[in-house]
């Protein structure tokens, strides 16, 4: 069955989520290094995992089967997911796939180091209402490809 998989820390888009699995009646699980709260409507769980790097993307990666969705802003754990079969959606709605991840793998490389000699500072631009709303179609558009075997 169609599972849900957010890395939840840092996840922009939660509410997103959760509209799209209401409206298909999919579970969610939300996986983080912390307690959060939660929406109380529909088959939505969180999944505390010790502090740690990398514990909330080993549970994921471990949990997540083909044809499930994770939702994550992590190129390394889109990389794992996609080689277990399941569709991966960044927080601006762009979908990971196998032939845009080693691109974006190496852009995050790329963009590390610049950033570690100082050459270039500051993150991405700010989160906004054009990314939600591409997120939200995108995240449909995936559920209905999946359920439609496409």
């Amino acid at each position: 069955m169609l599972h849900i998989y957010v890395d939840a820390d840092a996840c922009p888009v939660k509410s997103e989520v959760y509209k799209v699995a209401r409206r298909y009646g999919l579970p969610v699980t939300l996986v983080a290094n912390s307690h959060m709260r939660i929406t109380g409507e529909g088959e939505i769980k969180l999944v505390v995992v010790d502090k740690g790097l990398d514990e909330s993307d080993n549970w994921i990666a471990e949990h997540a089967c083909e044809d499930d969705i994770v939702i994550t802003g992590d190129i390394p754990l889109a990389a794992r997911c996609l080689d277990k079969g399941a569709r991966v959606l960044g927080h601006s709605g762009k979908p990971f796939t196998d032939d845009n991840v080693s691109g974006a793998l190496a852009t995050r490389q790329l963009l590390s180091r610049l950033r570690d000699q100082g050459v270039m500072l500051g993150g991405p631009p700010p989160f906004s209402a054009k990314d939600r709303s591409l997120f939200l179609q995108q995240l449909d558009q995936m559920v209905n490809a999946i359920r439609g075997g496409g």
